[in-house]
């Protein structure tokens, strides 16, 4: 089976977050599953500067309103994942990230830039195509990857089938009506079974109509965002489609973070040895310049400053916390106010807490690592992988149930403790007493030694590689075929 995996995020070298790591795992577990799985991304300077082997392979005829003709290049991998680069200057050769220029700003020219990237992936599942090689499925992610699925729903002859992958349904790529012509869709696209979507052109809308299959990365995140409260617009749409939604959990790269092998730790560890992870918790304490106080348990979080993730809940209790007394390391970036309220706090808690405003990535190692308890009280979070990577660490991680982490975190209650399954603390409404009461709770399990050991095990021998996922995903494309296609008929969605 032939995979042609469109991504406009590619880790290690252009991420702006978990995209870019999926994008460099999944493809590599669905070839080692038998898939044969290749990656389509825009040639950003990175790229190309990573890859100057890659060689011109094609020249894609993708004109059309303001798109212009793009080339196409090829490379592979260390690990012998195939590459193609869509090459065009004009697009893609410019500073910043995939999305924002150095100054932080939106690409203006955005709906273009991934216009041009899902119209070259639609040619290339298309009889069309210049290459000898053709992909029974696309895969496309995110919304600058939606209008794959649009452009071969109005192509002509034998195509591709086409899946969809939600990562977060809060970014959607919206862009005014004349968008349309500026990238040569048809005229009948824009209606409110197609692309339209109150009023403007989604790029999301345009993959969750027109593609074959949908997938989540989570099973709860896929029953959430058909509800009003998570569908951000989108829930009657998706409920209308829900027979070909699936959710299927992310995975983590196993060999990347791994406490046995890390790299970025003073002292490794595995389970039946965790001497190593005293060790990391004393080099993170000396790090942050927090006191040496075996007798406090050093609480964690690594993530986007937002009010998505909680953060704003962590700031109103933060006094609290270092009554109890505990001890808080936090590393990210985002919300100018959080981070200057967060800073602040840090300043009346010297010894007890540190911020770190920014990315280390060495220092999210040893934060996993050094940390006893991990906290993510997320408002919504789809798949999240840092409770994964703290799992692995035996860092018990505090979560609110909602997306992947209401499907990884199992309760410290007494039934899961009996059956073996309880691995962290789970709490549900979005306040910040609820997150303190669930904090509580943590800390008076974490001075029951035992207890607490028997969370780390729980949460260290789980599997969460890539493999299952791809698993998953193989399934999904063997249940379409090239001449599947998805129904068009009308949809009782708003827009």
């Amino acid at each position: 089976m032939k995979v042609l995996f469109v991504t406009p995020e590619l880790a290690p070298w252009v991420q702006s977050g978990g995209l870019g790591d999926v994008s460099r795992c999944l493809p590599v577990a669905l070839r080692e599953a038998g898939v044969d799985a290749r990656i389509l991304v825009p040639a950003y300077p990175a790229l190309l500067a990573a890859f100057p082997e890659a060689l011109p392979a094609a020249v894609l005829p993708t004109a059309g309103g303001r798109l212009p003709d793009c080339g196409l290049r090829q490379a592979r991998t260390a690990d012998g994942l195939p590459l193609y680069l869509v090459d065009c200057a004009e697009y893609y050769r410019r500073e910043g990230t995939a999305y924002l220029d150095p100054h932080g700003r939106d690409f203006a020219d955005n709906p273009l830039r991934f216009g041009l990237l899902g119209k070259a992936a639609a040619l290339l599942g298309s009889a069309a195509s210049p290459l000898a090689w053709r992909p029974d499925v696309i895969h496309c992610n995110d919304w600058p990857g939606g209008l794959t699925p649009a452009w071969l729903h109005f192509a002509a002859g034998d195509k591709a089938a086409t899946v969809m992958s939600i990562h977060n349904l809060a970014f959607q790529g919206n862009f005014p009506a004349e968008t349309l012509g500026e990238l040569g869709l048809p005229p009948e696209s824009f209606a409110m079974d197609g692309v339209e979507f109150w009023g403007k052109l989604s790029f999301m809308k345009a993959g969750l109509h027109y593609a074959d299959r949908i997938t989540t990365v989570s099973p709860r995140y896929a029953e959430e965002i058909q509800t009003e409260a998570f569908g951000y617009g989108f829930a009657g749409l998706l409920r209308w489609r829900r027979k070909v939604l699936t959710g299927i959990l992310n995975g983590i790269d196993t060999k990347v973070w791994d406490p046995a092998s890390d790299p970025f730790l003073p002292r490794r560890y595995e389970y039946a040895h965790m001497s190593g992870k005293e060790a990391c918790r004393e080099a993170l304490r000396r790090r942050l310049g927090l006191a040496q106080a075996s007798s406090t348990p050093l609480l964690a979080a690594v993530c986007r400053l937002t009010q998505q993730k909680g953060v704003d809940l962590l700031l109103e209790i933060g006094d609290e916390i270092a009554q109890l007394p505990a001890q808080l390391a936090l590393l990210g970036s985002g919300d100018k106010g959080l981070e200057a309220g967060l800073m602040e706090l840090a300043a009346r808690h010297p010894e007890q807490f540190s911020v770190t405003i920014g990315f280390d990535e060495g220092l999210a190692h040893l934060i996993e690592a050094g940390a006893d308890l991990f906290l993510m009280p997320s408002r919504f979070e789809p798949c999240g992988l840092n409770q994964m990577y703290s799992l692995r660490y035996g860092t018990p991680p505090l979560v609110r149930e909602t997306g992947g982490l209401a499907d990884t975190v199992v309760d410290c209650n007494e039934a899961a403790l009996a059956d073996g399954t309880a691995n962290g603390f789970v709490f549900q409404e979005a306040t910040a007493g609820a997150l303190m009461q669930a904090i509580r709770r943590a800390v008076a399990a974490w001075h029951d030694k035992a207890l607490w050991r028997r969370l780390q095990r729980n949460g260290m021998v789980l599997d969460f590689g890539w493999s299952r996922a791809a698993g998953a995903y193989k399934d999904v494309y063997a249940g379409l075929s090239r001449k599947e296609r998805a129904a068009s008929s009308a949809s009782p969605v708003a827009g």
